[in-house]
Formats: C-alpha cells, sequence, structure tokens
C-alpha cells in the first residue's frame, strides 16, 4: 500500500558531485590501502552529513503563542533523516574493522541510510525486513545494491534474526544496542553540538521523537558533555513524543517507572502515520527514560491526527516539509506549554524529513 504521508516528506538523496567523486573513488576501491579509503569516507562524512539547518519558527510561535521555538530539521541529510548519522558512523567502523558486509534490520529509513553509505565505501548490505513490513523506501534501499532478506514478524524478531546470521557468517551487525549503543550516541551526540553552535548555549528545552530511544539519549548526552566541558550554562530539559498507547517509552513514563517496560506486541497497531515510532520493546529505552528524569524533562504521546495537522502547518507555514510522525516531539511540548505556560527562553524540536 502506498503511503500519502510520503509524498509531503521528501529527502534528497545525495546527488554525487564533482568535489566528493574522486573522495567516493578512493573510499569504495578495494586496490587502495584502508588508510587511503578511511580518510577519503571521513572526508564525505564532513562534507555531507549533519551540519543540518536550526530554523526559527515564528509562525508556530505565533500559534501556540510561545516564543523562541526553533527547528533542528534533520531532512538536511543524504537520505533525508537522522539515521544518516549512524549509518556513516556503522559503514566506517566496518570499512576500519576490514568487513564487507553490514548486516542488520530495518523497517525503512536505517536501510536506505545504510545501503546508501556502504555503496560510497565499497561494501554490500544484507538487510532483514519483517515478513509482513511494507517499506515505502524498498526501491531506494534496492538502488544502492542492497539484498532484503524477509524474515521475522515484527522488527524486534528482525533484529535477533539478523544478529544470529551476522554472528553466523561473520559479517558486520549494524543492529542498534550491544557494541554499537556507543559509537550511535556519539554520531546523535553531535546534534546536540550543533545546537550549541547556533545559539551559543543550550536552550531550556529540546524535544524529539522517540521509538528506540537511540537519538533522544545521543542528544541528552552530547549536552551533558558540553556542561561538563563548561561550553553551556546548562542541560537543557529533555522531552520525549511518540504515538500514542504505543510506544514503551512515553508509556513507562506515564507509569512512573525507572526502566522502559515493553508493551504487548498483540496490542500495537501500526498506521500510515505512526509507523517510524511505533514498538513493543524500545532498544535504547531505558537510558532514554533517564535522560527525560535526570534533565527534569517529560514525555507523553500524540495522537495521529495532530501529527499530520502539525506536518501540514509546518509545510503551509515555515516551508518545510517534514514526516507526521517526527512531529510528536515539537507536539508534547506544544502541549504542555498550554497546560503549564513556559517562560520566555529558547526550546527546539527536532524533526525529520523522511520515513
Amino acid at each position: 500500500m502506498k503511503n500519502p504521508m510520503m509524498d509531503e516528506a521528501q529527502g534528497n538523496l545525495l546527488q554525487v558531485s564533482g568535489e566528493i567523486s574522486d573522495l567516493i573513488s578512493s573510499s569504495s576501491n578495494h586496490d587502495f590501502d584502508l588508510e587511503q579509503r578511511l580518510d577519503a569516507f571521513e572526508d564525505i562524512i564532513a562534507s555531507e552529513v549533519g551540519d543540518t539547518v536550526l530554523l526559527r519558527a515564528r509562525n508556530i510561535e505565533r500559534e501556540v503563542g510561545l516564543r523562541q521555538i526553533y527547528l533542528k530539521f534533520e531532512g538536511g541529510n543524504p537520505s533525508g533523516t537522522q539515521k544518516d548519522r549512524i549509518a556513516f558512523a556503522q559503514v566506517q567502523d566496518a570499512l576500519r574493522r576490514r568487513y564487507d558486509t553490514l548486516c542488520f534490520a530495518t523497517c525503512g529509513n536505517y536501510g536506505v541510510a545504510v545501503a546508501f553509505a556502504a555503496s560510497l565505501a565499497g561494501l554490500k548490505t544484507c538487510i532483514f525486513v519483517p515478513k509482513t513490513y511494507h517499506i515505502p523506501r524498498e526501491s531506494e534501499i534496492l538502488k544502492w545494491g542492497a539484498t532484503i532478506i524477509r524474515e521475522g514478524a515484527d522488527y524486534e524478531e528482525a533484529i535477533s534474526i539478523s544478529s544470529s546470521y551476522a554472528l553466523e557468517q561473520d559479517l558486520y551487525d549494524a543492529n542498534p544496542g550491544g557494541i554499537n549503543t556507543n559509537l550511535q550516541l556519539k554520531a546523535y551526540s553531535e546534534i546536540a553540538g550543533e545546537i550549541y553552535d547556533e545559539l551559543r548555549d543550550a536552550p531550556a528545552i529540546v524535544a524529539v521523537p522517540v521509538s528506540n530511544g537511540t537519538t533522544i539519549t545521543g542528544i541528552y548526552r552530547g549536552f551533558q558533555q558540553l556542561y561538563r566541558r563548561g561550553k553551556t550554562s546548562r542541560i537543557p530539559k529533555i522531552i520525549a513524543g511518540s504515538s500514542s498507547y504505543k510506544n514503551p517509552i512515553t508509556s513507562s513514563f506515564k507509569k512512573g517507572l525507572k526502566s522502559c517496560e515493553d508493551l504487548e506486541p498483540s496490542r500495537i497497531k501500526e498506521s500510515l502515520v505512526n509507523e517510524p515510532l511505533i514498538n513493543w520493546h524500545s532498544i535504547d529505552g531505558t537510558m532514554a527514560l533517564d535522560a527525560v528524569y535526570r534533565s527534569g524533562g517529560w514525555a507523553s504521546d500524540a495522537s495521529d491526527r495532530k501529527m499530520t495537522y502539525y506536518s501540514n502547518f509546518i509545510k503551509n507555514n515555515e516551508g518545510l516539509s517534514v514526516l507526521p510522525a517526527s512531529t510528536a516531539g515539537l507536539i508534547a511540548l506544544i502541549e504542555y506549554h498550554s497546560k503549564f505556560p513556559l517562560s520566555g527562553d529558547r526550546f527546539v524540536a527536532v524533526i525529520t524529513g523522511r520515513r
């Protein structure tokens, strides 16, 4: 089934320019020595990944009566989402460790990002997708030479199967969690650094849509490091937003739990809007909860209707085409302000451009 939401959430896969074509030739050339390939790939990352725009959303401010709301738009990354940050980091690590194939499970974005990054490094990808899942970006994944294997009843089972397969076949396991956690958190911590570079201090609040919890945990750790180094005057409150009753992080927070509690898998129902957010097990959920609690933040849900409304509002009034699900953090911020008015300060919501 075609997802009409995707028509309004465009990302621009990297169109190879003359400036980096030589770098790609070097990084993907198996006849070159490893150090030369790594240097070239690092230059590709530096020129193409991250450093995304931070836009002041004045029309949202007027709509909700809260000044200085900024949107950190991750749609400027090559595949249109923040997933490029961890995808390129994983590919760089696989190249450094002399693997020729990365193996992992995905429901969409991460698959596109890793397949694309791997193609630039001359590496292959073996991607597991749950049997019954439809991924709107499958053609893009295949475009970059990936092999797709349909296994598992859901995302969590596909991860387990793909990790076992990677171990058996001696492939690089690029799944979230485990030994990859610190690498992925470091990649996402760069979002905090970029926000600091623009604002010259930490904002009062950073609101982030959550699924597995990796992005929000990485951002929090990034601000922790900035604060400890004396770069910022504070650590921002961290807000997690997700789909109503379909994410363990927001569900556990509302119950007052200190660790993330799994949901009943049979009760998780995806829609055309909520699919990027929903899961019954959040791999880095407990760390995400800890970030929320330690920062004095909060977590709440967003309905499909509200996510669609704010996606359209941002497109029509701020000029950005964003994925509806990525507005969940922004909605959590706005709804909190409607109940407990926030004083004047600076507030950042992380949004993205693709599934």
